[in-house]
């Protein structure tokens, strides 16, 4: 008999959604052959058996959401004796009422807690509160670890939290909403009201907002809170920075709009300006190595390699950011097929989890939507962003030879980076720009199409 988990589908994924099963109870299953497929805040994908044998147990229903590294399902040798539908399926049943709320403490928890504690105030005269009393009133009710974790870390009342679970029980929806509406705060301990007037200054909680009767109340999604989580962990972990050039398009443009017909033709989709800028900075990386690094603990890890990641706009219901792996050896033609193919399978849910995940540096292209100056948030663990805006025709001071100075018309557009300053300074920040700018207004295209 062998246990099948479900499997860590990229870095920050904690659970997954069981969405449907390929084989049932007394199935025979090959190595490779797809087992179940699997939705998470980042991917829908089929998950293929580790191990070949007869599926004798399914622990976890279609529809049922459960944590990383859960078991949820059993696969035994071809001579096993499976067990039967019914009994499985009671055995899903039994388990998702046990596990539903089993999950792992997600980016949006671990943010809302580092970002959006609770405000402390001097208690009102009462009998002393200490720490330890905290725990032991969490104890008293019957809770999953991460939710016994989240009310215990942010000093919530478990009796003024209202369960939604099976049976009432309290899960981690529940006591998100409490943490974000400061309804459930419980008292301060005493130690805490007892604070000398110098200490650190707690940051306040946001206002409580109820929907009123000229209000729509439309629910986050999975991937929007992600996002949203992540966005304000990033902007409380870095010191973030916002460095912006000006560029000059009129020297891509003369080989853009020279080959854009017959590219479109040998390719099947048109040449944009990302190309070339994902080109630039590629190259701009090399000269500039501590712009495509990461933070540890005490010293910047420079990575050897470019995995370039690309946000993709999925219908403003959110972005995922695909990566182009060892970008810093692909030329324009195969950056702009790279590119091309992860953003059409994203916006179709089609990519796998390795193809999200261990970006060094990312580009987010804001321009497509008109936007002429965007500061994005850093994409942990890196150590910057660069923002694509809008590119339009201007009026340029240009060098005539023989002539002076003169006015032209040109396409023009900023490119906007935000960057952690633990990292390096604003110089450094500023050569990596303008080393991008002058390789897209100085260099022949010609020869990388």
């Amino acid at each position: 008999m062998a246990e099948i988990t479900l499997p860590q589908l990229g870095e920050t994924v904690t659970e997954g959604t069981i969405t449907k099963w390929f084989k049932q109870v007394g199935d025979t299953v090959a190595v490779d052959e797809p087992l179940f497929e699997v939705s998470t805040d980042k991917v829908d994908t089929e998950v293929p058996s580790p191990i070949s044998g007869v599926l004798t147990e399914i622990r976890v229903a279609e529809g049922d959401t459960v944590a990383v590294g859960t078991v949820i399902a059993v696969v035994g040798d071809a001579s096993a004796a499976p067990a039967s539908a019914a009994a499985a399926t009671s055995a899903a049943t039994s388990s998702t009422l046990a596990s539903s709320n089993v999950s792992e403490v997600t980016q949006a928890s671990a943010a809302t807690s580092a970002t959006e504690a609770p405000p402390v105030s001097a208690p009102a005269p009462v009998s002393p509160v200490t720490q330890a009393s905290a725990p032991a009133a969490v104890s008293s009710t019957v809770l999953s670890p991460v939710v016994r974790k989240l009310i215990a870390e942010n000093n919530l009342n478990v009796a003024a939290i209202a369960g939604t679970g099976p049976g009432g029980r309290i899960t981690r929806d529940d006591v998100e909403k409490a943490i974000a509406s400061g309804s459930a705060v419980a008292s301060a301990p005493a130690s805490v009201a007892a604070a000398p007037a110098t200490a650190a200054p707690v940051r306040a909680a946001a206002p409580r907002v109820v929907a009123g009767p000229r209000d729509e109340v439309v629910a986050l999604s999975k991937i929007r809170q992600a996002t949203g989580a992540h966005m304000v962990a990033s902007k409380a972990i870095s010191p973030h920075v916002l460095s912006v050039v000006e560029v000059d398009y009129a020297n891509v443009d003369a080989t853009r709009l020279r080959v854009k017909d017959e590219f479109k033709s040998q390719e099947g989709f048109s040449l944009t300006y990302l190309p070339f800028i994902a080109r630039a900075v590629v190259d701009a990386l090399a000269d500039f190595p501590h712009m495509n690094s990461s933070l540890g603990t005490e010293e910047l890890i420079v990575h050897k390699y470019v995995d370039l990641g690309i946000a993709v706009d999925l219908d403003y219901q959110g972005l995922l950011v695909p990566v182009v792996r060892d970008a810093e050896g692909k030329r324009l033609r195969a950056l702009s097929r790279e590119i091309n193919d992860l953003a059409n399978r994203t916006r179709a849910r089609h990519l796998a989890p390795d193809e999200i995940s261990g970006g060094t540096f990312t580009i987010s292209n804001n321009g497509s939507a008109g936007s002429v100056l965007t500061m994005p948030v850093i994409n942990q663990p890196q150590v910057a962003i660069l923002s694509t805006d809008a590119i339009t025709k201007k009026p340029v001071v240009i060098e005539v030879p023989g002539f002076g100075e003169s006015i032209a018309i040109h396409p023009v557009g900023n490119l906007a980076m935000a960057w952690d300053h633990r990292a390096f300074d604003g110089a450094y920040a500023a050569g990596f720009l303008s080393r991008v700018k002058q390789i897209l207004e100085t260099r022949d295209w010609s020869s990388e199409v």
